[in-house]
């Protein structure tokens, strides 16, 4: 029987043409601040053969960013348990290791807290948009090397499967401490007659074991993306909630890295693992709006701005 972690995890290419699956992990090391980027990605192309890529990227606080790639190397689909397999790089469900131009990494992570569903479980099950985001180590503790480094931090790991990328896309990963994580991706549709709509926002916030909202999909359409070249707004109300998140991508601390989607469409996204971001939560009361939470998080929120080309 498929438990729910192995739902989320497990890849689920199997050689078909024009799929794009990604498994990748952020995390800030506790003692210096150190962003991590680790990002695994299979291409199969609509024409030509399938090949698996990817890159890991330091975000020090102190000085410019290092990115180093690897592959790209030809991949076949996985039956092992296994979740990514390259002569460069692999991934399983608890461990990464692997080598990048002169940067050798070895991770382990674990966890107990159940996957985080950005889109709606079914609808990763049933495959009925053209991509879809799950976590399915949301709030893990990290440890191991990269380079010279050693890393202690809490971590996200998760996992993307789909056709391609969006035409506009933002990403958060907001650590809020313990287990509780707010999780966004917003984007805008490449089908015709879809890239003029404002982002479509799918947000889960887990406080205390409990998600919200019930259904984000559902919610989606409450929510309002507004995205500017280094930053971003999300906000919305639901049910007798408010939600209102500001996050800002410094420049120098972030990468810029180039995608190709199956069909050679390009994209191109501006990443950091140093973001700020500020988080209010706010609930309706017969006086009236009043703050429930507040989180501001400097320098250790993970966030992305993706656009064309």
């Amino acid at each position: 029987m498929t438990s729910e972690r192995d739902l989320a995890l497990l890849p689920r290419w199997r050689g078909q043409r024009g799929r794009l699956e990604v498994h990748y992990l952020t995390a800030t090391d506790a003692a210096t601040g150190t962003g991590l980027w680790l990002h695994h990605e299979v291409v199969a192309p609509t024409t030509g053969e399938p090949y698996g890529h990817g890159w890991i990227a330091t975000f020090p606080p102190r000085a410019e960013p290092i990115c180093e790639r690897f592959g790209p190397a030809p991949v076949k689909p996985l039956d092992d348990g296994t979740i990514f397999r390259t002569s460069d790089a692999v991934m399983s469900s608890t461990t990464a290791r692997g080598r990048a131009g002169a940067v050798e990494w070895d991770l382990r992570w674990d966890g107990m807290s159940p996957p985080l569903w950005t889109f709606p479980r079914w609808v990763w099950q049933r495959k009925v948009l053209p991509a879809a985001q799950v976590v399915p180590f949301p709030a893990a503790r990290l440890t191991g090397t990269v380079g010279n480094a050693m890393y202690d931090a809490a971590v996200g790991v998760a996992h993307i499967d789909g056709h391609g990328n969006a035409q506009r896309w933002i990403w958060l990963h907001a650590p809020l401490g313990g287990d509780d994580v707010l999780e966004i991706v917003a984007a805008t549709a490449r089908r015709p007659g879809l890239r003029t709509l404002p982002p479509l926002a799918l947000v889960q916030l887990r406080v205390a074991r409990s998600d919200w909202p019930p259904d984000s999909l559902a919610a989606a359409p409450l929510f309002r993306t507004r995205i500017d070249d280094h930053s971003f707004r999300v906000r919305g109300i639901v049910g007798r909630r408010r939600l209102t998140v500001d996050v800002a991508l410094p420049e120098q601390r972030c990468v810029r890295l180039g995608y190709t989607d199956p069909d050679g469409a390009t994209a191109t996204c501006t990443n950091t693992e140093r973001a700020d971001a500020r988080i209010a939560v706010d609930r309706f009361s017969s006086s009236g709006w009043r703050q429930e939470r507040w989180w501001s998080l400097d320098a250790t929120a993970h966030a992305e701005i993706g656009t064309r080309p």
